[in-house]
């Protein structure tokens, strides 16, 4: 799923991403927006992630809700 998409239903996919990293806030959602970027920041910032795993986690994430 490109980001363009992920942009376009994040209001369906943010309750789906908040089940999965429930330590970040709503806020952190809120200002996400889709932003890829940003919330793989959040991600490392949060769980003390290196970049890689951060986005292992989306792609994975991404992958999981493809198939809805």
């Amino acid at each position: 799923m490109n980001k363009d998409i992920i942009a376009g239903k994040w209001k369906q996919l943010k309750g789906k991403a908040q089940a999965k990293w429930g330590d970040l806030t709503d806020d952190v959602f809120d200002v996400a927006e889709g932003n890829r970027e940003y919330l793989a920041g959040k991600l490392q910032e949060k769980y003390g992630w290196a970049k890689e795993r951060a986005e292992d986690e989306l792609n994975a994430f991404e992958k999981t809700i493809e198939n809805d």
